[in-house]
């Protein structure tokens, strides 16, 4: 048995979204209903919309990060009650009994199957590929739903559900604390959660941005410094002088030029996805120890851990409020990078 809802997905890649009726599961024991309130658009929603990776499954309803009031739950559930503040991010699901489940590291699951996403990924209970948050409701395992603090606005919250735990799981993996100079390369919609969470750590945040304008923004946003990466003399400042660089860009560039910045035993961290490698000159990481490392997501535990970070600092993402009719439009505006910096669906326009 199943429950009809209406979304907005699309039926082929590079086709604009339209508003289509999806089927989710009956409530299992174990599971937690919400409706969603608000649902962040990612990059990486983006990119599958687009096929752009050549894992695309359609019909395809896009969203990984939304939040949400529980409207029903199954017999077996402890932690929510109807009413309660709930939250998705990309998982779902896993085995639950490999080494990296065990270790509270289900993004990594080894076990057969491996993670099941929120979206774009097959579904164990229904007959279909999962799909996303861009629609009226959702029901998810107890386990894999999160609790969203009441604190923080939920529309601004949402994409850290994605953002914030794609930089804050490699900021605390590094060390990211007091005595440390963290670097961010880049700033949109990871890269602007990333300076406040490093400087929330203690760190002394250094933003590197090709944008002039973005210059000025970092220093808003919370950064003690920011560099014109295009400027060889701002860059030759931090020269073998940066601990920790988060790596945010998504497109191709010359990460050698960023390698030369960490210090002695500094790693920089890759978070975006280039569609293209990115070549690394040996020299660049055998002088002085420096590590070239990659980073995804973070489990639920470390993702909970964040929410409730994010809640005690007052940290949420600066976003665009749109409607469900919008959407079309806001991708086209991600594309050409025209947004500050992240948009946020009001899914109760959805009717």
């Amino acid at each position: 048995m199943a429950t009809h809802i209406k979304a907005v997905g699309t039926t082929q890649a590079k086709k604009p979204l339209e508003v289509m009726d999806i089927a989710r599961r009956d409530l299992q024991p174990d599971d937690v209903q919400f409706q969603i309130l608000y649902c962040g658009i990612c990059h990486s929603d983006l990119h599958q919309v687009n096929d752009d990776f050549g894992l695309g499954h359609f019909p395809m309803v896009p969203g990984h990060e939304f939040v949400g009031r529980v409207t029903a739950v199954g017999s077996e559930v402890t932690s929510f009650k109807v009413g309660d503040l709930a939250a998705v991010g990309c998982i779902v699901d896993s085995c639950g009994h490999c080494h990296a489940c065990r270790h509270d590291l289900e993004q990594f699951c080894e076990g057969e199957g491996g993670t099941t996403l929120s979206f774009n990924s097959p579904d164990k209970y229904m007959d279909s590929m999962t799909y996303g948050g861009f629609s009226q409701s959702y029901v998810c395992k107890e386990k894999y739903t999160l609790h969203m603090p009441d604190s923080l606005d939920l529309a601004s919250a949402a994409p850290l559900l994605c953002a914030g735990i794609t930089v804050y799981s490699p900021l605390k993996h590094w060390g990211a604390g007091a005595g440390k100079t963290v670097g961010i390369v880049g700033i949109g919609g990871l890269g602007h959660v990333a300076i406040k969470i490093a400087k929330a750590m203690g760190a002394h945040v250094v933003v590197f941005t090709t944008s002039a304008t973005k210059v000025v923004d970092a220093k808003r946003l919370g950064a003690h410094e920011a560099v014109l990466s295009t400027n060889p003399e701002q860059m030759k400042a931090f020269a073998s002088k940066v601990d920790i660089i988060i790596d945010t860009v998504s497109a191709g560039h010359e990460i050698n030029a960023y390698l030369n910045l960490l210090a002695i035993d500094g790693s920089l961290v890759l978070v975006g996805l280039p569609s293209e490698p990115l070549e690394v000159g040996a020299f660049n990481v055998v002088q002085g120890r420096r590590s070239f490392s990659g980073s995804n997501i973070g489990g639920i535990a470390e993702t909970q851990e964040m929410l409730n970070f994010c809640a005690e600092h007052d940290i949420v993402a600066d976003i665009e409020l749109i409607s469900a009719d919008q959407i079309n439009e806001a991708f086209e505006r991600l594309e050409n990078n025209d947004v500050c910096y992240r948009f946020v669906i009001d899914m109760s326009t959805l009717g």
